[in-house]
């Protein structure tokens, strides 16, 4: 009987490029039992597959549930690390100089880079490339990181209640339908054609030109973005100062969120509520920020309840993570040209879940060193909370309600 060696060929060439390893073995392997005598040599020459393969095939067609495996067991190349033993021994010793934390934690990880590692394999006479390395790091435990802000110091023993003491007056001051905000200046920014962290799009091969060095550019200065978040409305505002982060300026941000956002969402407030950070032009030990809230508090009509977070816990103030992490989000990747650039910036931070942000430039001074006396003091309608009163106060206007007014800073 005559092979049909162009037939086995072309069927072979026709079907073999929609086909994995396994059914070009099962294919070859039934063309050489339809051929009978000689089939398998006949259809090797044919197809360039080796006659152990086919015969492999052809104990794949005889057995039964022969199941969905490409390759044999064990077939394929062995991994670097199994053909040279040593290779994962020396890679280990290499990083251990490197490893940072605590060394019976289940995740380790490298300061040295997957190259710098490949290289030094290689002077040792390892033949292996940065991609291994990053596979054999994976292998042993190990993983590439950057540092993550969470040690924290000692903590206030009163830390958690006061973190229950604030949601408890966010949760009653919302049952009651007033508002509840959350505040604190964003880092300070260089104004000017400077590097701004993280990447936008732009034309291959032309990135934006920005200078070498942060020098502060004296006509241009810094920017100061005091914000407030209305944890109950998912709404911010940011008043862009050029002066100094005082309490006088944090005040005046807050009242340019009562008069441009606050006052038409609460129309029937009557009361305040806000957390804050407990150090800053905020911070719980400032005169002048108990000071300028009083004549807030005169002006709107509104009693202020303040509530402090407790020291060293700014990162868990709503603002950083609801507001700021956004706009920083936002205009990652371009310079602060200028003041007015930084307003329209925030201004147009949007998210999926219906965050809305106005900004306002504060073009006002804000002298530092202001002092607030004794007699001054005295005369803000404060009182403490029976908790913390350091922390937890509410300041009341010195006068019945009344229409708001200006507060006007001499």
């Amino acid at each position: 009987m005559m092979i049909d060696r162009a037939g086995i060929k072309a069927r072979f060439e026709a079907l073999s490029p929609h086909l994995d390893e396994r059914g070009r073995r099962l294919l070859a392997a039934s063309e050489a039992r339809a051929a009978g005598h000689g089939g398998i040599m006949a259809v090797s020459e044919v197809t360039g597959i080796a006659r152990s393969t086919i015969g492999r095939g052809l104990s794949d067609l005889k057995a039964e549930g022969a199941g969905d495996r490409i390759r044999r067991a064990g077939g394929g190349r062995k991994q670097k690390s199994e053909i040279d033993p040593a290779l994962l021994p020396a890679l280990n010793e290499l990083v251990q100089s490197a490893i940072r934390g605590d060394p019976q934690a289940p995740l380790l990880w490298v300061s040295r880079s997957q190259r710098n590692l490949a290289k030094a394999l290689v002077v040792q006479g390892f033949d292996v490339s940065h991609v291994l390395v990053g596979r054999l790091l994976r292998k042993l435990g190990f993983s590439l990181q950057g540092n993550r802000k969470t040690l924290e110091g000692s903590s206030h023993p009163d830390r958690d209640a006061q973190f229950e003491h604030i949601n408890g007056k966010i949760k009653e001051f919302q049952a009651a339908g007033q508002p509840a905000i959350s505040v604190d200046t964003k880092k300070k920014e260089l104004v000017g054609d400077f590097k701004n962290a993280g990447r936008e799009l732009r034309p291959k091969g032309n990135p934006e030109p920005v200078r070498v060095h942060d020098f502060k550019i004296p006509e241009l200065g810094k920017a100061v973005p005091y914000g407030i978040y209305d944890i109950t409305d998912n709404s911010g505002w940011v008043s862009v100062g050029i002066d100094h982060d005082t309490a006088s300026f944090a005040v005046e941000s807050i009242l340019g969120w009562w008069r441009e956002m606050g006052q038409s969402r609460y129309p029937q407030a009557n009361s305040l509520l806000i957390t804050a950070d407990c150090g800053g032009s905020n911070g719980a030990r400032v005169r002048l920020w108990k000071h300028e809230l009083q004549r807030f508090s005169d002006a709107t009509g509104l009693s202020v309840t303040v509530a402090h977070h407790p020291p060293g816990t700014s990162k868990w103030n709503r603002i950083e993570h609801r507001l700021f992490a956004f706009i920083t989000q936002n205009w990652r990747g371009k310079p602060l040209v200028s003041h007015q650039a930084i307003v329209q910036l925030i201004g147009s931070t949007k998210t999926s879940t219906g965050l809305d942000v106005q900004c306002q430039l504060d073009s006002n001074s804000y002298p530092k060193g202001v002092k607030v006396t004794d007699a001054q003091m005295n005369e803000i309608n404060l009182t403490r909370d029976a908790f913390h009163g350091d922390w937890n106060y509410k300041i009341s206007p010195r006068q019945a309600p009344r229409a708001q007014k200006v507060i006007n800073h001499d």
